[in-house]
Parts: C-alpha cells; sequence; structure tokens
C-alpha cells in the first residue's frame, strides 16, 4: 500500500511539472503585451477570482506588490457590491478564470470595459467569454489535473501560479529591480535584516582577541579561548598584519610537535585575512563569508582600522 502511495504522490508531481512545462510554449506576444499593460500602468494593478483562482490571484498580487507593482487583490462579489469603487481610470485588472465562464467574474468586467480599464485574461481559452473581454489573454491551459480523478484543481492552479510568477520576473527584469530595492519591500524577518542591516549593528566590538607576532602561541590559545571567536587578530601597532585561527593552533600542535611552546604567532599566522567594512550589509558578508569559505570577518572602519568581528550565525 505504502507504495501505491509514494507512486501517486510522484506521479502528482510530474504532471504539475509537465503542467508548468506545457506553458512555455504559449508565452508569446499576449505575455510581452501584459507585461507593458503593468508595467506603464499609472494606476493600480488589481488581480481578481473566484474560489481557488483567488487564492492563487491573492498570491500573484502580493509576489508583484513585494517586487515593484503596485497590486491588491479584489474579490468579484465584493466588487460587484460596492468594491468597484476601488478600481479607476489608469488601474490594469487581471481577472482568472480557469474555465473563462466564471459568471461572478463576467458580471462586472463589461463595466470596467466601459470605462476603458484594460482587462488582462487568464483561462484555459482564449475563445471563452472572459478571453473575449480581455484586452490580451494568457492561456493556462492543462492536459490533466494532477488527481487521480482529474477532477479537483491540481495542475490547473500550479500552472496559473507559475504564470503569475512569469509576469513577475519579467516585471523584475523590465523594471531593473535591485536586491535593495526588494529589502525596501521586506524590512522584517531575516530577509530584511540581511539585506538592510550594517555589519557594524551585528558585529562583535567589545573583548576582541588582540595578539602580537612576537607572542608565543602558547600563551594565544588563552586569548582565542577568551574571547571564543575562533581566532585572535594579529596588531603591529595600530595596524592588523594578521590573523590566527584555532585552525592554525592544532596544525601547528602536529607539525612542531616537542617544538610547540617555542614557536611564535609570526610562525602560522595568515597574513591576509578576510576582512569587510562596517559599512557593508549583512548580506555583502555573508557573501564574502561564502566565497572565501570562512565563518568570521575582521571589520574595518573607513580608515582601515579594525572596529570588530561578524560571524556567520549573525548574518543569518
Amino acid at each position: 500500500m505504502n507504495e501505491e502511495i509514494i507512486e501517486v504522490g510522484k506521479a502528482c508531481l510530474r504532471d504539475e511539472a509537465q503542467a508548468i512545462l506545457g506553458l512555455t510554449d504559449g508565452i508569446g506576444e499576449e505575455f510581452a503585451q501584459a507585461v507593458e499593460l503593468i508595467y506603464h500602468c499609472k494606476g493600480k494593478f488589481i488581480v481578481t477570482g473566484v474560489g481557488k483562482s483567488g487564492h492563487i490571484g491573492s498570491k500573484i498580487a502580493a509576489t508583484l506588490a513585494s517586487t515593484g507593482t503596485p497590486s491588491f487583490f479584489v474579490n468579484p462579489l465584493d466588487a460587484y457590491h460596492g468594491d468597484l469603487g476601488m478600481i479607476q481610470e489608469g488601474d490594469v485588472v487581471m481577472a482568472i478564470s480557469y474555465s473563462g465562464t466564471t459568471d461572478e467574474l463576467l458580471r462586472f468586467l463589461p463595466l470596467l470595459k466601459r470605462r476603458g480599464i484594460a482587462i488582462i485574461g487568464m483561462s484555459s481559452n482564449a475563445r471563452s467569454p472572459l478571453g473575449r473581454l480581455s484586452d490580451c489573454h494568457l492561456n493556462i491551459a492543462v492536459e490533466r489535473e494532477a488527481d487521480p480523478l482529474n477532477l479537483a484543481p491540481t495542475s490547473s492552479t500550479t500552472a496559473t501560479l507559475a504564470m503569475g510568477d512569469a509576469l513577475a520576473c519579467a516585471l523584475i527584469r523590465k523594471r531593473n529591480f535591485r536586491p535593495d530595492d526588494f529589502a525596501q519591500y521586506h524590512p522584517g524577518g531575516s530577509l530584511g535584516k540581511r539585506l538592510l542591516a550594517k555589519v557594524e549593528d551585528y558585529m562583535v566590538a567589545t573583548g576582541l582577541p588582540f595578539v602580537k607576532p612576537t607572542d608565543r602561541v602558547s600563551d594565544t590559545i588563552i586569548e582565542i579561548s577568551r574571547a571564543k571567536q575562533g581566532f585572535a587578530i594579529v596588531m603591529e601597532g595600530e595596524r592588523m598584519v594578521g590573523v590566527v585561527t584555532d585552525g592554525d593552533v592544532r596544525r601547528a600542535m602536529q607539525n612542531y610537535r616537542e617544538q610547540f611552546f617555542s614557536i611564535t604567532v609570526a610562525d602560522i599566522m595568515s597574513r591576509s585575512p578576510r576582512t569587510i567594512s562596517a559599512q557593508a550589509s549583512l548580506s555583502d558578508a555573508s557573501e564574502v563569508m561564502r566565497r572565501n569559505s570562512v565563518h568570521t570577518l575582521v571589520v574595518l572602519d573607513g580608515e582601515g582600522k579594525v572596529v570588530g568581528l561578524i560571524d556567520s550565525f549573525a548574518c543569518l
């Protein structure tokens, strides 16, 4: 029985993946026209749909809003009972109905057409009532639903969501939307933290582990352990000349053996430590660590002086 259940799950994913791939041949001039309508919209971009299409439409609106397109979702029933006043000249409406015949949706679209509001239709049939009312039409037809009965909206809703993501991706490129722009729409949580926060906001700035090149490595172990940063910063006066890590110390114990207690920091230190500006973003710091396969960076101020340490945990 378990094998049958597992196969049903795999078949569902295969069918939905195929449904998305099947959309690619339909990406053409009408898709480009839809992107242009949204990009040049002087007002709001409004997504509408009923039932499952409405749930998907709400997510599409949220994705677009978070990537630079002022968007929100309106329920067709609410629109027909007063919320139509939210939609004004200069707005663009995207109406979603897989069949293209949803009565609740079709009842108020002619009212929009008479007011000169552009309509992007998203359905499985360009010749449907929705298709005929649309200024441009995006085809989301799938061969079959992924559920065993071929009834529940599964492949079709996945295809609809993917088409919405395709619009969002095209608009991101057209708007030249950058990570800094994205951060402005996501100030909360770990994403906002990485993109907006500065290294100086999260670095360790007190109790830094400093040693000199002439210090014995055996004494340096104490400083590394005290600071609990995994390494110490090697200084000559006010100038950083390297770092010595706990890994350097372990390797020195293996390599020098009985001479270990007589060697100095200068014998084992790394002379090209990885650094980051205090004004850099946490995202930048994380990328430097990833690129160089290190877990901690020395933080420098605008004059190149050591002002702190930042580790990978602070960038999460």
